[in-house]
């Protein structure tokens, strides 16, 4: 037997085992006979590599048809019910799969080949004899994603997309505002262990729980988070390898001009409280900037990440949920596709190209742009005037700056800054144990906070970074807490997320508020609006110690001197309101 012939029986040999080894785990059921099913569909990238699908068609259908098409990483035995779905409304429906996964033999690397292996898929149906020409995407969080990766370089075939919470990669996870967040960590697990996906792992909450408080007891560089863990994370590493909004993530989706050549209709889906909403948003809001008349149309409303998928839910991290805000995000996704891609009627829902619901008051708006969801807004200033134990969130700008001080021991492992996270929603009391919280006077009129809060900090400390975060809540005349935004930021990356600015020991600087998460709610005459302001430090997130090196590299050795903060009451917090009986100036 030749070497060749040997080499070429082991290959064959070992193709057999892994399509054993896969069809073990991925299952395609069988759809009968009025379906065609093609589930070994292998497709070239520019470069070489190749990339898995399924195509489902209906053998009655008239051809050729348009083509649905969904880009995910998540491989699933009910993934041929959406294809199914799909060819039942008059479609061919198409899963590819990012490469790696499925049949793919490369290795799997998430948001790296996203934008060219679209291309190519999207190239590929394109030229099939089923296919009329037209693609539309749809698919929520990494699958929001991949559209946007494929609008990229946008192909003359994908006529539409339609996001749901959408990933930006590089300002969602793994990090948010430069700041690398643990929550979903075994993530990188979760989809890179094997072809299709690690539910073991990623169940393992108990195990990803003990490592984030193991190490963050440790003291041990953020670096080393995966060696706590046991296993290591490869793919978190390559991450922590871009701190910056750098060149590395730009490439995975549309950056700042690359926006001006998407002129295809978008149809976003969103919610207020979805953990990636700053970068779901961030498409909506780059897009009309770089498109004059984008015709991109979004609905959100009290949705978390997957209840936004789905149509909401009716808890929301214990708040009940009026049932005007849920939705058939399904039925809409396919009332729009029909309307982009069969010169159907649209869906109904979209009265402008903003549609939101007003929590409180329980209904539909619709606004011409995000700008356009308010008509004023509420100025208030940090102050350092306190007021029945607390700080006072003034309307009027000081006439002397002075500041309030915090110290932060980062030594300490005997308590937390910063709570942040909406959950639950409404609360009876929030932490006063370190930060400083400030509350304004009674609103005199029922008012709607529209949209998303910005702002300035201005602040000295005595070392060359710090993370910090506000939180937003409404102070009821019930003395309940409901929250309304938040956000964390890195202050040496508040100027320019691509490019780090260490402040200046000792130095007054001002850092600007933006990527803070959009809200839409009634707030009624006599509530107040609290503000809280803390260093971000707990075992959730990276902790930067302020040595001004790359933060994954800091230890609790990087703690000898406590960070040292001036909040200057020159800082200011702006949110956007609806005022119904407002006249402009």
């Amino acid at each position: 037997m030749s070497k060749r012939f040997f080499k070429f029986v082991l290959l064959t040999f070992l193709s057999y085992l892994t399509c054993l080894s896969l069809n073990a785990y991925a299952q395609i059921p069988d759809l009968g006979p009025d379906y065609d099913v093609q589930d070994k569909v292998m497709i070239s990238s520019s470069d070489g590599a190749s990339i898995s699908a399924i195509v489902v068609r209906k053998k009655s259908a008239n051809l050729p048809l348009p083509t649905i098409l969904q880009f995910t990483i998540y491989v699933r035995d009910s993934d041929i019910n959406s294809l199914k779905e799909a060819a039942d409304r008059g479609y061919v429906g198409v899963m590819a799969y990012s490469r790696g996964k499925y049949l793919s033999p490369d290795p799997i690397a998430p948001y790296e080949h996203e934008a060219k292996d679209a291309y190519a898929v999207i190239d590929w149906i394109s030229k099939q004899s089923w296919s009329n020409g037209s693609v539309g995407m749809y698919g929520g969080s990494f699958n929001g994603f991949s559209q946007w990766a494929a609008a990229k370089t946008l192909h003359p075939a994908l006529k539409t997309i339609v996001p749901y919470v959408a990933n930006r990669p590089g300002m969602g996870l793994p990090m948010e505002n430069n700041i690398f967040i643990n929550p979903n960590y075994q993530w990188a697990f979760y989809v890179s262990s094997n072809k299709t996906l690690d539910n073991t792992v990623n169940n393992d909450r108990q195990r990803f729980r003990k490592m984030q408080f193991s190490w963050w007891d440790s003291g041990k560089a953020y670096r080393q988070i995966d060696e706590i863990d046991g296993t290591p994370n490869p793919l978190l590493q390559r991450w922590l390898q871009h701190p910056a909004y750098d060149s590395y993530w730009q490439n995975m989706v549309p950056y700042q001009k690359e926006f001006a050549q998407i002129t295809i209709p978008v149809l976003s889906i969103d919610g207020y409280y979805n953990d990636s909403q700053v970068s779901g948003l961030y498409y909506l809001r780059e897009h009309t900037k770089y498109v004059k008349d984008a015709e991109h149309y979004l609905i959100i409303g009290p949705y978390g990440h997957f209840g936004a998928q789905r149509g909401g839910e009716k808890i929301l991290n214990e708040m009940e949920v009026d049932p005007l805000a849920l939705i058939d995000t399904k039925k809409i996704t396919y009332e729009w596709l029909d309307y982009i891609l069969k010169n159907g009627t649209k869906p109904e829902i979209l009265k402008d190209k903003i549609n939101y619901f007003v929590i409180g008051e329980n209904q539909w708006r619709h606004a011409a742009s995000l700008d356009k969801m308010s008509n004023t807004s509420l100025q208030f200033y940090l102050s350092d005037v306190k007021k029945n134990g607390r700080y006072l969130l003034s309307p009027t700008a000081p006439i002397q700056a002075k500041y309030l001080s915090q110290s932060v021991d980062f030594k300490s492992r005997k308590e937390s800054n910063n709570d942040y996270y909406p959950s639950p929603i409404i609360r009876k009391q929030i932490d006063t144990s370190n930060g400083f919280i400030f509350v304004s006077e009674p609103l005199e009129d029922d008012v709607i906070v529209n949209g998303s809060f910005d702002g300035e900090i201005v602040t000295s400390i005595n070392k060359r970074d710090m993370d910090f975060g506000i939180t937003l809540y409404e102070l009821t005349s019930k003395g309940e807490y409901f929250h309304l935004s938040y956000v964390i930021d890195r202050a040496s990356y508040a100027k320019d997320t691509s490019s780090r600015q260490l402040l200046e020991p000792g130095k007054i600087t001002s850092l600007p508020l933006t990527q803070t998460r959009l809200i839409s709610k009634q707030v009624k005459k006599g509530s107040r609006i609290v503000a809280y302001l803390n260093i971000n430090k707990n075992a959730f997130a990276q902790i930067n110690y302020g040595t001004g090196k790359d933060v994954s590299d800091e230890t609790i050795l990087d703690a000898k001197e406590k960070l040292k903060v001036k909040w200057y009451n020159q800082s200011f917090i702006r949110i956007p309101i609806l005022l119904e009986d407002f006249k402009a100036p």
